[in-house]
């Protein structure tokens, strides 16, 4: 599957060059994944739009320092993230907790309550996310959503390992609960 990243190659060469076509060709691939991206952390349908935008046109006056160690669309998502997390610090939406490193048994073995996989969808799932702590939320976002792994959520949150890890389990705990108490009121009806 080389030709997708040939044509992506081609068409960044095109747009370094000012190429529009070539520009509009990426924000055509990409727009959906990063408005997305945007969205999840955000919550807010105009603010993603406005700040997937602006990441669009970052991208663009940046590309000279686009290296290719990464896909374009790795790199493309990392302008996104950080400016949705600047965006909600500006909001004051935002509060950085740093949590205490505490302890807990029942971190590690957060299988007690079982959970009822059958009535899961997807958008299920999403919508309990969107229910969580915004800490909560965004650290499950970059973990399970986007795929970051513990050291790259370090980086972009600059939180401490252990906080990743920590915020981590407490955020699938607390997801597991809300997921249970929708399926028990799903069961009732």
């Amino acid at each position: 599957m080389k030709t997708p990243n040939l044509h992506i190659n081609q068409l960044i060469k095109r747009c370094k060059k000012n190429d529009t076509a070539a520009q509009m060709e990426i924000y055509k691939l990409y727009y959906k994944a990063m408005y997305n991206t945007a969205l999840r952390i955000l919550k807010d349908e105009f603010e993603a739009e406005d700040l997937m935008q602006e990441a669009f046109l970052t991208a663009f006056t940046k590309l000279n320092s686009f290296k290719g160690e990464v896909t374009f669309g790795a790199w493309l998502k990392r302008i996104v993230i950080n400016k949705s997390l600047t965006q909600l610090k500006k909001n004051n939406r935002y509060n950085e907790v740093k949590l205490e490193v505490i302890p807990n048994e029942n971190d590690d073995n957060d299988d007690n309550d079982e959970l009822d996989n059958n009535n899961l969808s997807v958008k299920h799932i999403l919508n309990a996310i969107q229910k969580l702590k915004d800490n909560y939320r965004i650290v499950l976002t970059l973990h399970l959503i986007e795929g970051y792994d513990n050291e790259e959520i370090m980086q972009i949150l600059n939180y401490s390992n252990e906080n990743v890890r920590t915020t981590i389990s407490r955020a699938k705990k607390k997801l597991k609960e809300i997921l249970n108490k929708d399926s028990n009121r799903i069961n009732v009806v």
